[in-house]
This record gives structure tokens, sequence and C-alpha cells, in this order.
């Protein structure tokens, strides 16, 4: 199978790569965070919009990896650290965001005053998911460092048509990560029912979220290639 897959796309040892993109997609992130936090207090529609940003920024990471972003990143320490940084800032920020509209939540869920209030402000974080998602992929640690230093290890330079070999990875990738994305909406839509009777719980998941992506950022922030 693999010696068929590499004459055919120029990829070399699948089986590893498959079951490495499983591993990773599965480990918690900010992509998959993002879109179970949607899930739970917006429904399944906005989720679906939220993981299409994340298909598009993922197929932009791809793309840029199979350009020589790889590469270039590798050779200019700068723009690394550059590119990293202002990642880890945009994913502290949207932490912050949720942590905020936390502290907003649990003083509505105990005012029955705010209480008119409270959907308006808890969902605030979860607006334009599309686009957030989108941002959120893009400066996703787990994303980057999974296109620019194990994506590229299993295309074999020497094939006479690379843009088949990333496309066939890109495409793999993209079903595994459709295929757990999902999972996570379905579940979070099981529970969004729960969350609109409990505005503390809702609030309590947002929070959970927002502490999560600081550490996203945080994760980046120290990130080595």
């Amino acid at each position: 199978m693999n010696a068929l897959i590499h004459a055919t796309f120029g990829v070399s040892d699948f089986w590893t790569f498959f079951i490495g993109t499983i591993f990773i997609v599965l480990l918690p992130g900010p992509n998959s965070m993002y879109v179970l936090s949607v899930a739970a207090q917006r429904g399944i529609r906005p989720a679906y919009r939220g993981a299409c940003g994340i298909f598009l920024g993922d197929f932009i990471l791809m793309v840029l990896s199979a350009g020589g972003m790889a590469t270039l990143l590798k050779g200019s320490p700068s723009l690394f650290y550059a590119v990293k940084y202002i990642g880890a800032a945009y994913l502290g920020w949207i932490g912050l965001q949720m942590l905020l509209s936390s502290r907003r939540g649990m003083r509505q869920a105990a005012s029955p005053e705010a209480a008119a209030e409270g959907k308006v402000d808890l969902t605030n974080s979860m607006s334009k998911p599309f686009t957030r998602a989108l941002m959120i992929s893009l400066m996703n640690p787990k994303a980057i460092l999974f296109f620019i230093s194990f994506f590229i290890q299993f295309v074999d330079p020497e094939f006479h048509t690379p843009v088949l070999s990333y496309s066939f990875l890109g495409l793999v990738c993209q079903i595994c990560s459709f295929t757990y994305l999902t999972a996570i909406i379905l579940i979070g839509a099981k529970l969004a029912e729960a969350f609109r009777r409990r505005r503390r719980l809702s609030a309590g998941l947002s929070g959970g979220v927002g502490v999560m992506f600081i550490g996203f950022g945080a994760k980046l922030a120290t990130a080595t290639l």
C-alpha cells in the first residue's frame, strides 16, 4: 500500500503520516475548542461556519507550506519569531475576550435584572464564527508547527508532480479534520440546551476555553522550529 501511494502521489510512508495526523488532530487545540464553544452556545449552523473558516485557514497554511514557507521560516529566525509572537498575541487576545465575556455572564446569571441582556453579552465572543475561526486557524500553533515541521516530511522531493503530493496529503488532513470537527459540533449541540438553561454553566465554558486560548498563545510564543 505504501509503495502504491508513493508511486502514485509521491508520498513517503503514508501510514505513518496518517496515524500521526489522526493523533495530532485529536489533540485539543484552539480550532476544536472554538468550534465546540460555538456549537454549545450558538448551535450547529454557526459551528459549521466556524469549521469552514478552519478548513480555509488550514488550506492556506498547506499552500504556504507547499510554496516554501517552511524553508523561508527556517532560514529566517526573525521572520519566524515575528509570526509566532503575532499569533501568540492574537490567541491571547481571543482568550482574554472570552474571559471577560465569562465574567459578564456570571454577573448576569446572578442578576435577574440583567437576564435579558445575558445572551447578547455571552455570545459576543462567538460572533462572526467564520472570520474568527479563519484567524484562529491561521494563528493556531498546532497547525503552524504541523504544516511547517511534520507535513512536508512525507513529500518525496524527487517526485515529478509535487503539487499532487501536497494535494493528496492536504485532502487526507481535511477529511480527518472534518470528521473530528463534525463529532465536536454534534457533542456541542447536545450540550446547547443545557447551556441555555444554565447561564453559569455557559459562562464557565466560555471562561474555560478563554484560559485554554491564553495557554495556546503561551505555547506558540515558546515554540521552536
